[in-house]
């Protein structure tokens, strides 16, 4: 709470400031207009008079435009700042967690006299506690990737996407330790998709394991595709978790973005996931869209893609 304050008084500041010098620049030009109409109608040279209101009210048109401009600026630098402190903090908790947890583990493995299953679980923990890191990371240099990546770098071939998708269903039931029937898959067996089975694998399972994060347990994570009447593919990814408010649906595809909520906040995460979801989609020619009822109703996540990728020249 006290972080949003400072954001709204950090950028409450200059809005203000320039909309006092905005509206005190138009008072001006005002005035000024109406002095001049008056000389004008007492003056022999009303052509040159004239010219001089024109310009002059150009000129002052411009600077008003120029103040605008440089507002807007400096209110989306100061988000963007804040946004990247919120995104330093959360990275500091996603990589001081599980190196927390890696350094208890190998603690309780240097104590003499551990029995074999105590040692197997604490192996399994470390395994999660490294997958976690490995997908963080992935998050991250996939973003920075993406920020620099120009179009048509992409490695076209044929997928299966059922195959794919019940691949990357499978790394995240064992990563949320979810039951069978709390993922459900349906997805065409004969359905291909020429397109980067890379970006492909990421943008699914990023999408599979969002939904499992935000849900209550047990979850109810579905993932459907199918092939539309406009012969292109249509991945749904739904849940019945916590939803989104419809003021957020776009904003959650926003770099560094996360859902100014308590419910959310208490998941881990760097607002990164679903930027580089929304970034992959558009580089293999597709969209991406949020649909959810509200908070507590639940959230899909429709990405469009087409069937086979054109080949930029």
């Amino acid at each position: 709470m006290a972080r949003r304050r400072k954001i709204r008084s950090s950028i409450s500041i200059p809005i203000t400031l320039g909309s006092i010098t905005v509206l005190l620049s138009i008072a001006l030009l005002v005035g000024w207009s109406f002095l001049l109409g008056q000389k004008i109608t007492r003056s022999a040279d009303i052509a040159g008079d004239v010219w001089l209101l024109v310009l002059g009210a150009l000129s002052f048109v411009l600077i008003i435009v120029v103040l605008v401009l440089f507002v807007v600026s400096l209110a989306r630098g100061i988000i963007e700042v804040r946004k990247q402190d919120t995104f330093i903090d959360s990275v500091t908790h996603e990589l001081k967690s599980p190196l927390a947890s890696l350094q208890l583990c190998l603690e309780t493995l240097g104590r003499e006299g551990l029995e074999g299953d105590a040692r197997e679980k604490l192996r399994h923990m470390m395994l999660q506690d490294v997958d976690r890191l490995h997908a963080f990371i992935d998050d991250v240099l996939e973003a920075n990737r993406l920020s620099y990546a120009r179009p048509g770098m992409l490695n076209l071939s044929d997928v299966p996407l059922s195959q794919l998708t019940e691949q990357c269903a499978e790394a995240v039931r064992v990563r949320h330790k979810l039951e069978p029937q709390e993922l459900f898959i349906d997805v065409e067996p004969d359905l291909i998709v020429t397109t980067d089975r890379a970006a492909l694998e990421i943008v699914v399972k990023n999408l599979i394991d969002n939904a499992a994060k935000y849900s209550e347990r047990p979850a109810r994570v579905e993932v459907v595709a199918r092939r539309d009447s406009d012969n292109k593919v249509l991945l749904e990814v739904s849940d019945n978790g916590i939803g989104i408010d419809r003021k957020n649906l776009k904003r959650v595809f926003h770099r560094f973005y996360r859902v100014e909520d308590q419910e959310a906040r208490q998941r881990r995460g760097t607002g990164l996931g679903l930027f580089v979801v929304w970034a992959l989609v558009k580089q293999l020619g597709g969209n991406v869209q949020a649909l959810s009822e509200g908070r507590g109703l639940g959230t899909t996540m429709r990405v469009e893609l087409p069937v086979a990728h054109a080949v930029s020249g």
